[in-house]
């Protein structure tokens, strides 16, 4: 059985200044059509999208939160222009306009065909994943945040499926991976985990990456520090960001990032092949000259703390497991 290709991106962020500019360019304006290449090449493509998509609701405790992201309903266009399969809504900014939005956001992914993980109208349902089928195996995609509390689903509250990784995985987060294990050939976890802005993962970040894979994982691709880090078994610590208008640290670097393709079948991973990206203000392009050096340097040093050996080849850096 050939393994799936998976294309995976990190935190797409389509409001504000991008969503301006998807107002004016459109759709197929916001990433080079060389992205778009890329990720064709996968049988499924799965990113977390860091927002809501809705032209309703109201800021979020906007007298603490400082940052509130909405696109308009003309994102999920950009979407299925992309290739998107599947997408995580559990992140620190799926209630940024409430529960109006979050609705709205469901409804326009479901109307453009695209699926959904990670939120939902109570906890059930966002703790529910979904699954996927490609070259005739069954991928489950299971989302999950571990910040920020209060925005949670309840029992009869729309929300995210919140766990608290800072003190290990939650019996529901656990018994989920179990079941979803059991039933399809290929599991992947996404979790929006860990703080914003650090060069490699956090100590309970690392643990709750162990006892997702005892519970049954295939993959883990995380995302949530804006920065691309390293990789470890079958572990994408963070998938850094993909798109969004944000100030850049000239440090860290949150202007260069990496689009992941990954061949997976049940037994995990075989082989992982990285594409380097320049995020220029909201437009993501294929990286060049400079901003490459940058990115293998800073990805095969991350991955080496790790214990993982990446090379080159042909434009992109490969971890090989098998």
């Amino acid at each position: 059985m050939r393994p799936v290709r998976l294309a995976l991106a990190g935190d797409t962020m389509l409001g504000r200044g991008v969503a301006e500019r998807l107002l004016d360019a459109g759709p197929r304006g916001l990433f080079a059509p060389e992205v778009r290449a890329v990720m064709a090449e996968a049988d499924l493509v799965v990113l977390n999208l860091e927002c809501c998509i809705s032209e309703r609701g109201s800021r979020w405790d906007p007298a603490r939160k400082p940052f509130h992201f909405r696109a308009p309903p003309r994102a999920v266009e950009t979407l299925n222009w992309l290739g998107v399969d599947c997408v995580t809504l559990a992140n620190n900014h799926a209630l940024d306009y409430g529960v109006k939005a979050l609705t709205d956001t469901i409804t326009h992914l479901e109307t453009a065909g695209i699926r959904w993980v990670g939120a939902g109208p109570d906890a059930e349902a966002a703790r529910h994943g979904a699954v996927l089928h490609a070259r005739d195996q069954r991928i489950a995609v299971l989302g999950v945040a571990d910040h920020p509390s209060d925005f949670a689903a309840g029992v009869d509250r729309p929300g995210t499926a919140y766990a608290d990784l800072w003190t290990g995985v939650t019996a529901w987060l656990s018994d989920r991976v179990k079941s979803l294990a059991a039933a399809n050939d290929i599991v992947l976890v996404t979790p929006h985990w860990g703080p914003n802005m650090t060069s490699s993962p956090t100590r309970h970040v690392r643990r709750a990456a162990r006892a997702l894979l005892d519970a049954g994982a295939t993959l883990i691709a995380g995302h949530s520090a804006h920065v691309v880090h390293g990789v470890a078994d079958p572990v994408l610590y963070d998938l850094g960001d993909f798109i969004d208008d944000y100030v850049v640290d000239p440090v860290l670097r949150n202007d260069l990032g990496l689009l992941f393709l990954v061949d997976v079948d049940s037994d995990g991973p075989m082989r992982l092949e990285a594409c380097p990206l320049t995020l220029e203000p909201a437009y993501t392009r294929l990286a060049r000259g400079i901003d490459v050096r940058w990115l293998r340097s800073r990805f095969t040093s991350a991955c080496r703390d790790l214990g993982t050996a990446v090379t080159w080849h042909d434009g992109r850096l490969v971890v090989d497991w098998r």
